[in-house]
């Protein structure tokens, strides 16, 4: 099969800033504007018409924009906490739909030390020195690490451990190609019932002559191949246009020195910075790599177990026997029964975070603020937070069964806390940080305020 580059280099593509993302439209519609589509190749403006098509799922209603949407960062363009979808379109999966956007950069899945990001590590910048200037270079992630063991020779083995990489909540996919496929045969989603079926539609759809033009007239005589030419078109799609990452946000007008952060915005980086308090950055990176070729991402990449709350809005959590263990499944087998990564999902991109409607991998939250604050009071007030037992006792980490519970993270900052100490961040602290989480918000011009 053909790969798109295994999403870290992307064919040298995204090395360079990109241009900004045109004005949002709707999610369900191809957005016109000729000019735009005319950058696209050939191929990408195939994979376009693709993402915009409903034809190609089950019920003839939902496409890749439908929960993908570009006027929601490429997220979902609602609040629920998992999309409808199914041949009724009234059927929900169990796990929030996360952005398209700033994947580009993203490592293959592995576990320990990965080479591919190897020559990407942040620069750490204090308040004090100027965007551009770098200070001695750090891995914040082993920083924290080297504070929680203090033996050397755990720092290691705790490092060789670490799952990263990787597309989805799970990381199971390590193209775009691979990840487009899952929602388009996913029963609870797009529902094309095999590979043949959706190559079925893609025989019926108008630009099936695209797919002849392109890959040969005799294409859908080899139907494995056109269905790899397909999502590799998708693929060019979401590789080539734009808006899929801009890096126009104030922050990164900040880290071209083409903008001042507001005091509140100010405050609040200092504190996601800092590792006794917000501590953040130490796995939503948010510095410039080494080499100056990439723009923060905003995650590691790596895999953690936060504990967050069973979501019962959702109908699989009906079943009181289902969890959800992410990298250790149920959507990904490869892993499933390897105990220490039971419960560990992966760190998102920050990016647009101030735009989403939900969060986490079961949509349990609703705000910025309730998520912060649950990162700071999930040790110090549980009951605020979990469900307690017919015995009384507070039932944490509810939505993971009780033997997979030592997998939560009790030792980084803020999650270090004991029952009944102060939070590591009070309710102003908190909203500093939400309005510096607002300068990464895509679309920002100089001499604007934060979108």
């Amino acid at each position: 099969m053909r790969q798109l580059c295994s999403i870290g280099v992307l064919l040298g593509l995204l090395a360079s800033p990109v241009a900004a993302a045109g004005p949002a439209r709707s999610s369900d519609a191809v957005p016109s504007g000729a000019d735009a589509v005319s950058e696209l190749s050939a191929v990408a403006q195939l994979g376009r018409k693709m993402f915009y098509d409903a034809s190609l799922s089950g019920s003839g209603k939902l496409s890749c924009a439908s929960c993908h949407s570009p006027e929601a960062a490429y997220g979902p363009p609602n609040d629920r906490a998992v999309q409808l979808g199914g041949a009724d379109m009234k059927q929900t999966g169990f796990r929030a739909v996360p952005s398209l956007r700033y994947l580009e950069h993203t490592p293959n899945f592995s576990i320990g030390p990965n080479p591919e990001m190897a020559d990407n590590d942040p620069v750490p910048l204090d308040s004090a020195t100027p965007p551009g200037a770098a200070t001695p270079a750090a891995n914040v992630k082993v920083a924290s690490i080297a504070k929680a063991t203090a033996d050397a020779a755990a720092r290691a083995a705790a490092e060789a451990n670490v799952p990263q990489g990787g597309l989805d909540h799970d990381g199971r996919a390590n193209t775009f190609q691979g990840q487009a496929l899952g929602p388009l045969l996913d029963p609870n989603e797009m529902d094309n019932r095999s590979p043949e079926e959706l190559l079925d539609r893609l025989k019926r759809a108008p630009y099936a002559d695209d797919l002849r033009k392109l890959f040969g007239a005799g294409i859908f005589n080899r139907p494995e191949l056109a269905l790899d030419e397909a999502l590799f078109a998708l693929a060019r799609f979401q590789a080539e246009e734009p808006s899929f990452h801009p890096y126009d946000s104030k922050y990164d007008a900040y880290l071209a020195g083409k903008a001042e952060l507001s005091a509140a915005e100010q405050r609040g980086l200092k504190l996601f910075d800092d590792p006794e308090k917000g501590n953040c950055a130490s796995c939503h990176l948010d510095r410039p790599s080494r080499d100056g070729l990439f723009r923060p991402a905003f995650t590691d990449y790596q895999f953690e177990a936060l504990g967050v709350p069973r979501n019962r809005e959702l109908t699989a959590n009906n079943d009181a026997n289902f969890h959800d263990l992410g990298l250790c499944g149920p959507m990904r087998r490869d892993y499933e029964g390897t105990v220490a990564y039971c419960g560990l999902f992966k760190t998102p991109t920050l990016r647009n975070v101030a735009t989403r409607k939900v969060f986490f991998h079961n949509g349990v939250f609703r705000s910025l603020d309730q998520v912060l604050h649950f990162y700071v009071e999930r040790e110090t007030d549980p009951a605020k937070w979990y469900p307690r037992l017919p015995n009384g006792e507070i039932d944490r980490y509810d939505d993971l069964p009780a033997q997979y519970r030592g997998n939560v993270d009790v030792v980084d900052a803020p999650y270090d806390r004991k029952f009944g100490e102060k939070p590591a961040l009070d309710d102003a602290e908190i909203a500093d940080i939400i309005a510096f989480l607002g300068t990464l918000t895509d679309g920002y011009r100089p001499g604007a305020s934060t979108p």
